[in-house]
C-alpha cells in the first residue's frame, strides 16, 4: 500500500521499527475499531489509536464533558464542559491525525445497536465503567466473532485482558454472571487516581494495535493486574469455558440497570423495593403533612456535601453510621438515604435497620447525580 508524503513522515518511527514496518502500518490503516466510552479509559486509548494511524475509529459515548472529568480524561479542556464527549473527542482526534475516518456517535450501547456496531469493525475496545455494558459488549462480540480489549479501573488498581480472540476465553469465563445492580461502586462513588486510566487505557490501545497489525502476542487467556500504589503487577491465567459461547442472540434480560434503561421501550429500570426515585422524593417532600414528609440522611463524605446537598438533610458518612448518634432521626417517620450515585445509600439501609426500628427506610436511586441531573 502506498503512503503519502505526510504519512511517511508521520509514521516513520513505525515504518523503521523492526518487526513492524510498512506491512503492519498498512494493516492499521485498513483496520477499524469501536471504542465504547470516551471517558477515563477511552481518552488515552483514542489518542494513541489515532496517533498510530488506525484507519477507522468509531467512538460511542452519550455523556457530556463535566469539569470533574478533567482530572483524568485527557482529550478535553475546560472550555469543553457541557459539550457531548463524542463530538469534542472527535474534533481533537481529527486535529491530531487528519488521515483517519472518525465516526462520532453520541449514543450509548444498547441491545438494539450492539450487534450492528460490533459487526462493522475489526476490534472492540471497551472503555465503559459498568458491568452491564461489559456483558453486553462481550455477548455481542461472541455473536459477531470479534475480539474485544477489556480494561477496568477502581481506586488505585486496574486490569486489562483480550477476550474472544481465536477461541480464547470470553468475559463470562472470568465473571459468568453480572453482579446485582449497585453491588460495585463506580468511579464517581469510589474515586480513581487520575493517572491510572491513562496507563490502563494506553495498554488497551497497545492490544488493539497488536491485533490489527498482526504483531506480538495479545494478552488473550491472561488477565493483567496493576497496583499504582506499589507498582506491582500480576498476570493470571484464564481458562476458556465452552458454556460462555452458548449464545444464539443477546439475552432479553441479565445486563442490569444500565442496559435495562437503554433497552427499547424501557424508559427506566424497575424500581427496587427499597428505592425511591427523585421525582417521587420531590413529591413526598412537598406533602402538606409534616409527619409524613421523609427525613433525609446524606451518607457521603464531607467534601462531597460541600458541593451541594438536598434540602435539610442530616449528614452522617457511611463509615461512621454504625456508631453515630441517630437521635435526630425519628424511627416512626420515613427516612430517605442518599449518596452520590445510590450505592452507598443502599449499603446504609441494613446498618440503619440494625440500630433502630425504622418504619420506612428507602435509598434514593441514582443519588445526587439523578437528583440534580448531573450524571
Amino acid at each position: 500500500m502506498d503512503f503519502s508524503a505526510d504519512e511517511l513522515a508521520r509514521y516513520r518511527r513505525h515504518l523503521g521499527l523492526a518487526g513492524f514496518g510498512p506491512t503492519a502500518q498498512a494493516r492499521l490503516r485498513t483496520g477499524s475499531v469501536l471504542v465504547i466510552g470516551a471517558g477515563g479509559l477511552g481518552c488515552p486509548a483514542l489518542l494513541y489509536l489515532a496517533a498510530a494511524g488506525v484507519g477507522r475509529i468509531v467512538l460511542l459515548d452519550d455523556d457530556v464533558v463535566d469539569v470533574s472529568n478533567l482530572q483524568r480524561q485527557v482529550l478535553y479542556v475546560t472550555a469543553d464542559a457541557g459539550r457531548p464527549k463524542a463530538h469534542a473527542a472527535a474534533e481533537r482526534l481529527r486535529a491530531l491525525n487528519p488521515h483517519l475516518a472518525i465516526e462520532a456517535r453520541a449514543e450509548r450501547l444498547t441491545r438494539a445497536n450492539a450487534r450492528e456496531l460490533v459487526r462493522a469493525v475489526d476490534v472492540v475496545l471497551d472503555g465503559s465503567d459498568n458491568f452491564a455494558t461489559r456483558y453486553l459488549v462481550n455477548d455481542a462480540c461472541v455473536l459477531e466473532d470479534r475480539p474485544f480489549v477489556y480494561g477496568a479501573i477502581q481506586g488505585f488498581e486496574g486490569q486489562v485482558s483480550v477476550f474472544n480472540h481465536r477461541g480464547g476465553p470470553t468475559y463470562r469465563c472470568l465473571f459468568p454472571e453480572p453482579p446485582p445492580p449497585g453491588a460495585a461502586p463506580n468511579c464517581a462513588e469510589a474515586g480513581v487516581l487520575g493517572v491510572l486510566p491513562g496507563l490502563i487505557g494506553t495498554l488497551q490501545a497497545t492490544e488493539v494495535i497488536k491485533l490489527l497489525a498482526g504483531i506480538g502476542e495479545p494478552i488473550s487467556g491472561r488477565l493483567f493486574l496493576y497496583d499504582a500504589l506499589t507498582l506491582e503487577t500480576r498476570t493470571l491465567r484464564l481458562a476458556a469455558d465452552p458454556r460462555s459461547r452458548a449464545l444464539t442472540d443477546l439475552p432479553p434480560e441479565g445486563y442490569g440497570e444500565a442496559c435495562a434503561t437503554a433497552a427499547p421501550g424501557n424508559t427506566e429500570p424497575q424500581l427496587g423495593p427499597d428505592e425511591i426515585t427523585s421525582s417521587a422524593l420531590r413529591a413526598a417532600l412537598a406533602h402538606p403533612d409534616a409527619a409524613t414528609r421523609p427525613q433525609l440522611l446524606d451518607v457521603r463524605e464531607a467534601w462531597e456535601r460541600a458541593l451541594g446537598a438536598i434540602e435539610s438533610s442530616l449528614h452522617i458518612p457511611l463509615a461512621a453510621l454504625a456508631t453515630a448518634d441517630l437521635t435526630a432521626l425519628d424511627p416512626a417517620r420515613p427516612v430517605v438515604v442518599y449518596c452520590a450515585g445510590g450505592v452507598r445509600s443502599a449499603k446504609a439501609l441494613p446498618v440503619l435497620r440494625s440500630r433502630a426500628p425504622f418504619t420506612s427506610l428507602l435509598s434514593l436511586r441514582g443519588g445526587c447525580a439523578d437528583w440534580t441531573g448531573k450524571k
